[in-house]
């Protein structure tokens, strides 16, 4: 109660300053006509479009309304067939999901990793820790489609490649996830991929698989055991949590076929490097032709209206940043 309480506190602090500005640049805009002072009338124009994106934001964070939206969020990456090209894909992806957080002041923390053969990611598992890290992050599950000339190409062919995100909140106390030790197999390996030489001495890698669901985490980011195995039962807790909301959605919604599993056909973005630059969410038909922000993190255009558009209320008008 004291968290939800210090939550719609900030709300109503950002939006009481939101007011208070508004009234303070209506009265300087006012005052600069009446005198015919043409530069604090540009400079109160220019604070009317800067509150105009804040209120815009303040929208959508008060749409962030879930159970769980205000959580973090674990991030998996997954490369689809096609080799190095993917794996690099994949990378990029990772990449562009690190600078989004840190952009937004959010803390990521890299819990598991797998290089690639040559070059990119075979898989990777990241938690962003934020407030409404979930809630910004949970429309970006999906597949994503890269076209571009590939470099690992002596021909230098355009290819296309595809990549998974897969997200889900980290569930605390308040949620209780029950699981049935029996029906769980857990190993333990020798950390692979970033870490130095300690972190691969010994068996502290933990993998679990939950053979109902046939859900399998993993966690290798730290040196103790004992560390990655109670992560890890945090990642199945959760992924346990989102399927089960997954579940009830396609129930609601009478589209079970399509819903209560996500496969690689589901394509949410593309990102068209060659022959021209392009990216457009397939899902509310935004696109920008700044290929190099969006894959620097600059996604919160994509995130808004896809927020906007799966909770019913249309397009969001949300600037990026």
């Amino acid at each position: 109660m004291m968290r939800e309480r210090g939550r719609l506190e900030t709300a109503f602090e950002q939006i009481s300053g939101l007011e208070n500005e508004l009234a303070e640049t209506l009265e300087l805009l006012e005052m600069a006509e009446t005198e015919d002072d043409v530069e604090i009338l540009e400079e109160a124009s220019g604070t009317l479009i800067l509150l105009a994106k804040q209120a815009g934001k303040a929208e959508i964070e008060a749409l962030l309304s879930g159970e769980v939206d205000a959580n973090n969020a674990f991030v998996e990456i997954h490369p689809g067939a096609g080799g190095t090209e993917a794996q690099d894909w994949a990378q990029m992806l990772l990449r562009m999901y690190v600078r989004w957080a840190n952009k937004r002041g959010m803390k990521v923390e890299i819990l598991e990793e797998q290089s690639g053969d040559e070059a990119g990611l075979k898989s990777a598992t990241i938690l962003v820790k934020g407030h409404n890290a979930f809630g910004w992050l949970k429309t970006e599950s999906g597949v994503h489609r890269l076209v571009r000339i590939s470099p690992f190409d002596s021909s230098a062919r355009r290819h296309t490649s595809f990549a998974s995100a897969w997200v889900f909140p980290e569930i605390d106390d308040t949620i209780d996830i029950e699981i049935d030790e029996s029906e769980c197999r857990v190993d333990t390996y020798r950390a692979s991929g970033a870490g130095g030489q300690h972190i691969n001495k010994t068996d502290s890698a933990v993998r679990i698989t939950h053979e109902p669901s046939g859900i399998v985490v993993q966690c290798q980011s730290d040196r103790s055991q004992h560390k990655n195995r109670s992560r890890a039962w945090d990642m199945l807790r959760a992924r346990l949590y989102e399927a089960e909301m997954q579940k009830r959605e396609a129930e609601a919604q009478a589209e079970a076929d399509n819903k209560s599993e996500i496969g690689w056909g589901r394509q949410i973005r593309s990102y068209v490097l060659q022959p021209y630059q392009m990216i457009k969410d397939l899902r509310t038909g935004v696109e920008t032709s700044d290929v190099n922000g969006v894959l620097d993190g600059d996604l919160d255009q994509f995130m808004a209206a896809s927020l906007a558009a799966q909770i019913g209320e249309g397009d969001a008008d949300v600037e990026p940043e």
